[in-house]
């Protein structure tokens, strides 16, 4: 008589798609949370960048006694600032926008299209001229 050995090495077709769907689980939960933390990291140095260009208008305006309101620009692709605070903050990060004038004592917005703020939409964020968020 002859008898037949059975290869029991190797997984079965069930095994490995359980193993496939805990896998799409764990991706599931995992990338919403990593969204999440890429867009509080966006906002985070939205409001840094707003605080040094705050701080550096303050500077201009402190160091240029009299004037009130100066204008400037940021290549948003490079974050390069040109104009009058350009001597006071090189750049800032790649992406951002921000209004094109700074007055003492007035309020401000900058942008990013990758900061949605828990929305579905990027958001335009207004800060003081200390650079704090309103």
């Amino acid at each position: 008589m002859k008898t037949t050995h059975r290869n029991t090495k190797g997984f079965t077709l069930v095994e490995i798609m359980i193993v496939v769907v805990i896998i799409g689980l764990l991706a599931a939960m995992a990338i919403p949370a990593f969204q999440k933390v890429r867009d509080n990291s966006v906002g985070k140095a939205m409001e840094n960048d707003a605080r040094q260009v705050a701080a550096a208008a303050q500077q201009y305006f402190l160091e240029n006694g009299g004037i009130t309101s100066i204008t400037f620009s940021v290549d948003s692709a490079t974050g390069l600032v040109t104009g009058p605070l350009s001597n006071f903050v090189k750049s800032i990060s790649k992406g951002t926008a921000s209004g094109s004038a700074l007055s003492l004592d007035a309020d401000f917005t900058m942008s990013n299209p990758q900061y949605k703020g828990g929305t579905s939409a990027a958001l335009t964020v207004t800060f003081n001229a200390e650079g704090k968020r309103e």
